[in-house]
């Protein structure tokens, strides 16, 4: 099966997203068809050989719509001058009226103008009944208009149809909004690169680059592709992928994205992905994927309005034949009423409630570095209650560092240091560099011992100012410990001594380092509502109680990749729902197994961003306690659109069976409370 996705001009609401639908579902070879109002996208599965692309784009157009495989969208300008011929003629028509010219001067204004701005409108709506689908907007407006128009009432007629053309057209306007602000993103890759080739510099396109290739990014210039640093050290503002908002150190050997911007020294960076597998094009990809997958609150919505509008026209054909037909009312009166109701019928502003606020709230989210893979899990977020974490790389930086130094026998802090700094400045084992590294930072910087010497799995020996010295293990030293030894040992540290085998000068207790800020995200989860927070790990106990005691969290160690399933599995029984916050690659079967499986640090891994529920670009634990706040703005907003919306109708549903309301009361109404709910839902795009 082939994935195709299309960009779907002309589409305005989920009623010509379901015509879409099903009209593509039924061509043979089609096995799965995902629309997207907001993101104007169609996502097909599909057999090529049994529907191959172009038939698609046929069916589609065959509706009135155009399909194309181009996802960048291109200005309606037609539309909008006919939209406006009709707004002139509108107003000429009113203007007629006032100035006593005679009434077919004015209603041949209005007729021009109905027709004008009907046009789209009745060609759709033919196509709806010529293909058998259910009533829709643009069937339910054409029947208003035409009625009305019938009734002699053509300056209502216009009217209709031109606040409704003008609605659809504010509302693509917003909706397009949203879809730029991450479709923007990939213009942030530059178009030309200056690569190295043949001894010198050339120009090229970046799509032309070539894995390996070293490209050469000046101060201010932005970084046309993935790649890896060969030469020089700059700071590089990364904010377009992990949302940082200060720039990063950068030198030989770390990784640089494409659309991120090199703010001082020149770089050389050897390429490592193509243009169009860069993490800024795959960023883009999935969030326009999430936004073709429906939330619960969307899904809910649609159900409503597919029952609402047929009742509504129901009642609306009940209005006028009881009355007219068996109690002897006048029937262009309720004619007339039955046409408001037809208006009040269209469930516009209920069904594009959800879909901007959801569609806005997935980009502010990418924006700020958390890549968030479809509506469902936004909206899970807003009910978190529970959230374990793992230990090594999500609560610790996943590297040791020193955390006390314990001086013996009249030895000083800074001597013990500069001679385990001496020993250790030579060593690959990651515990005596940050014996070293630790030194270094506190300016303590020896001369390396002589006659260095690693004693595998135990230690290092070596020479310092004429003095042989050992660094190590307890197990290198055959003399009686202290007790301080031990005290390291319980807490959870790795102990390193230091001395020259009959006397100890100095304990170092080093242990994974804590992530900074971890214990103020703790304590953001747990004021976002989040009941129970745990760690989960493979770590023995001694460990995982320092860490989770030092957080005030609860902990489960020494457990095995089954049974950490199990413990989720605990806390969805006590909670409900619960979220896994993990590296994304070792911790790939828990993040399967919670609700919202959330990766850290996910900007440079390709498992981490393809399989985690949410992908957090930077390793930022902070960004978890925003997402629930963001999910439960979210659906503040959400349930704000719904209840005005269906107040709205609920009003005018009674105005206009009690003839209380006009149409050009009902179509502004309409009109007014869509653009309402668009505008409420666009401030989702705003940062948190």
């Amino acid at each position: 099966m082939r994935r195709t996705r299309l960009r779907v001009e002309g589409m305005d609401c989920p009623s010509c997203a379901a015509k879409i639908e099903s009209r593509v579902g039924r061509i043979p070879g089609v096995s799965e068809v995902r629309v997207s109002v907001a993101g104007g996208t169609l996502a097909v599965w599909h057999d090529p050989e049994l529907a191959p692309g172009g038939e698609i784009a046929r069916a589609v157009g065959a509706l009135g719509y155009r399909a194309e495989e181009s996802l960048e969208e291109r200005p309606r300008r037609a539309g909008v001058a006919s939209l406006r011929l009709a707004g002139v003629l509108l107003a000429l028509g009113f203007g007629f009226g006032f100035a006593g010219a005679p009434g077919w001067v004015g209603d041949g204004a209005f007729a021009a103008a109905l027709v004008l701005a009907g046009l789209p409108i009745f060609r759709r709506a033919w196509l709806a009944v010529r293909n058998r689908f259910a009533l829709d907007m643009n069937v339910l407006m054409s029947l208003a208009a035409v009625g009305a128009a019938g009734l002699g009432e053509w300056a209502e007629g216009a009217l209709v149809v031109f606040l409704f053309a003008v609605g659809n057209a504010l509302e693509e306007r917003a909706a397009g909004r949203a879809r730029r602000s991450i479709r923007e993103l990939m213009r942030l890759s530059p178009e030309r690169a200056c690569v190295l080739r043949g001894g010198g510099e050339e120009e090229v396109p970046a799509g032309e680059l070539r894995l390996g290739d070293v490209i050469v990014v000046r101060p201010g210039e932005r970084i046309a592709a993935d790649g890896v640093v060969v030469g020089g050290v700059s700071a590089v503002d990364q904010s377009p992928i992990t949302g940082e908002s200060a720039p990063v150190i950068r030198r030989e050997g770390d990784e640089v994205f494409a659309g991120t911007i090199n703010a001082e020294g020149a770089l050389e960076v050897r390429v490592t992905r193509r243009a169009g597998e860069t993490t800024i094009s795959r960023i883009v990809r999935m969030v326009e994927e999430a936004q073709e997958r429906r939330a619960p609150a969307q899904r809910f919505v649609d159900r409503f309005a597919r029952y609402y509008t047929p009742l509504v026209a129901a009642g609306a054909a009940l209005v006028f034949l009881v009355p007219s037909f068996f109690f002897g009312g006048a029937w262009d009166e309720w004619f007339y009423r039955a046409l408001v109701l037809l208006v009040i019928a269209c469930p516009c502003a209920l069904v594009i409630s959800t879909p901007v606020s959801i569609i806005s709230s997935l980009t502010a989210a990418t924006r700020e570095g958390a890549l968030i893979k479809g509506g469902a899990f936004l909206e899970a977020f807003s009910g978190l209650r529970a959230v374990a974490l793992d230990k090594t790389g999500t609560l610790t930086a996943g590297r040791p560092a020193v955390t006390e130094v314990v001086p013996l026998n009249g030895a000083s802090e800074e001597q013990a240091l500069e001679l385990a700094a001496a020993l250790e400045d030579r060593s690959q084992h990651p515990v005596g560099r940050a014996i070293a590294e630790h030194a270094r930072r506190q300016g303590i910087v020896p001369e390396p011992a002589a006659s260095f010497t690693s004693l595998t799995g135990l230690g290092v020996k070596g020479v310092v100012g004429g003095r042989e010295l050992l660094a190590g293990s307890p197990e290198l030293f055959a003399i009686p410990l202290p007790p301080e030894v031990e005290r390291l040992r319980e807490r959870g540290d790795t102990v390193v001594l230091l001395g020259d085998g009959r006397e100890l000068i100095a304990a170092f207790g080093v242990a994974d380092a804590g992530r900074e800020g971890a214990a103020e995200s703790v304590a953001a989860l747990r004021r976002s509502g989040v009941e129970e927070i745990v760690m989960l790990t493979g770590d023995g106990e001694r460990v995982a109680r320092r860490v989770a005691e030092g957080l005030g969290i609860g902990y489960r160690a020494g457990l095995l990749p089954e049974e950490k399933l199990a413990e989720l599995r605990r806390l969805r029984e006590r909670h409900g729902p619960v979220a896994m916050v993990g590296d994304g690659i070792n911790d790939a079967p828990a993040l399967a197994e919670a609700d919202i499986g959330v990766a850290m640090g996910a900007a440079g891994t390709d498992v981490a961003l393809e399989s985690a529920d949410v992908a957090l670009m930077r390793d930022d634990l902070s960004q978890l306690a925003r997402l629930v706040e963001r999910s439960r703005r979210t659906m503040r907003v959400i349930w704000q659109n719904v209840v005005f919306s269906i107040g709205v109708k609920a009003v005018f549903l009674v105005l206009g069976a009690m003839g209380m309301a006009d149409l050009w009361m009902a179509i502004f109404a309409d009109t007014g409370a869509m653009l309402l709910v668009i505008a409420n839902g666009l401030r989702l795009l705003r940062r948190s």
